[in-house]
């Protein structure tokens, strides 16, 4: 992947398999064939078979891509959001995010963060939080959790445990909310922050 950025950077187009051989001391086009195999499958690029230079690679070209910000959410108590139908609609905002941040992810959107909740995590009151807009998220990752019986959401780490959902803060002062599985949504995780430095505060 770096020698395709790097190449696509220098030269403006994708490179020959050929070329992807020759510049990184591979034996056979086959090795070259079978790694862009797997770079398709896991969504970074997309090929046209038998076609020289027909790839295209998500972000490669691109120093930053735009994200939409969708709103805004609580790492403290939860907030109400309009409504879930509105959760996923197009922001009036975007922000530029490095695309080395989103690797390949086509799936993404951006949230304001309203709260010190998740301070020890490195997610201030004012960040960006970019998320990965999934259902699905691993114990202890951050995400975005809409609360079904409030019709409420809050940005917290999420546990898996025997009898609830715990959703913990990052902020020794705070405690861990508690919920059942059935009245609890995971609408993203957070794979990237963005912070602007406040040059006033120094």
């Amino acid at each position: 992947m770096e020698f395709i950025r790097e190449f696509v950077d220098q030269r403006g187009y994708a490179p020959t398999i050929e070329e992807i051989r020759k510049g990184l001391g591979i034996s056979s086009k086959s090795v070259v064939k079978y790694h862009l195999d797997v770079l398709k499958q896991e969504g970074i690029i997309e090929r046209v078979p038998e076609a020289a230079r027909a790839m295209d690679v998500s972000g490669v070209g691109k120093r930053a891509r735009p994200v939409a910000v969708l709103g805004t959410i609580a790492a403290g108590e939860p907030i109400p959001v309009p409504t879930e139908e509105t959760w996923h609609m197009i922001g009036q905002e975007t922000v530029e995010v490095p695309v080395g941040m989103l690797s390949g992810n086509n799936r993404i959107f951006a949230l304001r963060v309203r709260g010190k909740s998740m301070i020890d995590a490195f997610v201030d009151d004012g960040d960006i939080v970019i998320m990965d807009a999934t259902p699905a998220a691993e114990n202890g990752q951050m995400v975005a959790a809409w609360l079904t019986d409030r019709q409420e959401t809050t940005l917290k780490k999420i546990y898996y445990e025997a009898n609830h959902i715990r959703l913990q803060p990052a902020n020794e002062t705070m405690k861990p909310i508690y919920v059942d599985s059935d009245n609890l949504l995971v609408q993203g995780r957070v794979i990237a922050v963005l912070r602007k430095y406040n040059l006033e505060s120094c």
